[in-house]
């Protein structure tokens, strides 16, 4: 029971913390604008993302008899940059709630909230020679089709890392070289860190134009895990690779390549493969197009696999290559280690000038099949409808409705032995206004 003097106990801890994020953006927001350099540029832009979900069988199938979830969720996020000769700074709060979820309320109002203020962004870019910049702090690593490093936009909190990168641009190629250093505060001793977290990330990613129509990139990563909470041992994974790009009148191709070798967070050998190959071809406003994921997986389950050829994709997107009923989070446990496969389609057609609606068909395997897994590889068909309206420049609603057709093979590593018909069904509007410029 909560009660009276503990609720505003709670009231004045939680406003105290927010109460210091205000400030601390104010103090920025107040010292930037009235020290700004005659030639700096002050920029500020704010982020207003409301979905609506109707949850039937997303993320897992929907059992006979159970209810479905219904919500809206919010993601809010105000962007302060500041940009001189040799310069470039980035401050970005952002709040993510779902709307009803204050845990301090009373029948007279609500009184209070668990704190969902976080900081998004908040680094500094330096320039280093022609060319060269040098980013330190909180900030997005976008990469290539973002298979390895990427934004995780679908989540309303998003993704960010606390990194140092150095960056350098010429006209047709581009270097970038980065490093994380993650810990659980500041410590007198040991390194331990949450072994499902990658503790050490370092990379390096290249680009180059060969030629008007075809991009290529290479890039390698070295991401570390504690061996366990309570044990400093660091297991590197090394993952290298390719990724290309052609296009030439109306026809796209696109493909990567990654290898992944050194040990695993038990200390394992690894030596596993991800291959991603894609052709679309535009038909006035129709634009259809294939594609094959293939993510290697482990015909042994758990320690007798003495080499481990699951592949792991890091930090990378899930929602937008796995499907949108987001079943394979988590390659490991929801393939049983066994991987995955994924032939799909997709067919875009432009309705009108500002509207367009995509509808991809996925069909799942598992790349292999072990002790943990069912003998029967398939796993059944999705199919992701999505409707999305431009209406200016500043502002976009979209409308998706989803749903899964499961094998047995499916049902039976989900644990869901009485199901329904699986559905999803989502809203969502975004305005992204530039508040300020200067």
């Amino acid at each position: 029971m909560i009660t009276k003097r503990t609720l505003k106990e709670n009231i004045k801890r939680i406003g105290k913390k927010q109460k210091h994020a205000i400030r601390t953006g104010c103090f920025l927001f107040v010292g930037i604008t009235f020290s700004t350099p005659l030639f700096g540029q002050f920029q500020i832009d704010a982020q207003f993302r409301n979905r609506f979900e109707l949850r039937d069988g997303y993320r897992k199938l929907a059992n006979d008899g159970a209810t479905p979830a219904v919500f809206i969720s919010q993601r809010t996020r105000l962007s302060f940059s500041y940009e001189a000769e040799g310069l470039k700074v980035k401050f970005t709060p952002q709040d993510v709630r779902v709307w009803g979820d204050e845990q301090l309320a009373s029948s007279t109002g609500v009184l209070g909230d668990n704190a969902s203020l976080d900081l998004f962004e908040a680094f500094v870019e330096i320039r280093t020679g022609a060319g060269g910049w040098l980013s330190v702090g909180r900030q997005q690593l976008v990469y290539d089709n973002q298979r390895i490093l990427g934004a995780r936009n679908w989540n309303q909190n998003g993704i960010a890392y606390d990194a140092i990168v150095y960056k350098w641009q010429a006209e047709n190629r581009a270097f970038h070289l980065g490093t994380c250093w993650n810990s659980t505060g500041e410590n007198t001793s040991d390194n331990y860190y949450d072994p499902t977290r990658i503790k050490s990330l370092s990379y390096i990613w290249a680009k180059s134009s060969l030629s008007e129509n075809w991009d290529l990139s290479l890039s390698h990563a070295t991401s570390g895990v504690t061996k366990s909470e309570t044990d400093n041992t660091l297991y590197f994974r090394q993952t290298t690779g390719v990724y290309s790009t052609y296009k030439k009148g109306d026809l796209s191709l696109s493909g990567n390549i990654y290898y992944q070798f050194g040990k695993n967070q038990s200390g394992n050998n690894v030596s596993a493969v991800l291959v991603d190959v894609e052709s679309k071809y535009k038909l006035g406003k129709l634009s259809p197009g294939i594609g094959l994921s293939y993510l290697s997986g482990n015909n042994k389950a758990g320690s007798s696999q003495q080499t481990d050829h699951l592949f792991d994709v890091l930090y990378g997107a899930r929602h937008r290559f796995f499907g949108g009923m987001d079943y394979f989070r988590s390659i490991d446990s929801h393939t049983k280690e066994g991987g995955l496969v994924d032939y799909y389609f997709f067919l875009d057609y432009k309705l009108l000038k500002n509207t367009s609606l995509r509808n991809t068909g996925h069909y799942f395997q598992l790349a292999q099949t072990n002790p943990a897994t069912p003998d029967d590889r398939n796993l059944g068909y999705e199919n992701d409808l999505v409707l999305k309206y431009q209406f200016a420049g500043w502002g976009a609603l979209e409308s998706g409705y989803l749903f899964d057709l499961p094998t047995g093979s499916l049902k039976t590593i989900q644990g869901v032995e009485d199901d329904k018909f699986s559905q999803f069904l989502y809203v969502q509007l975004t305005v992204s206004p530039s508040l300020f410029k200067n």
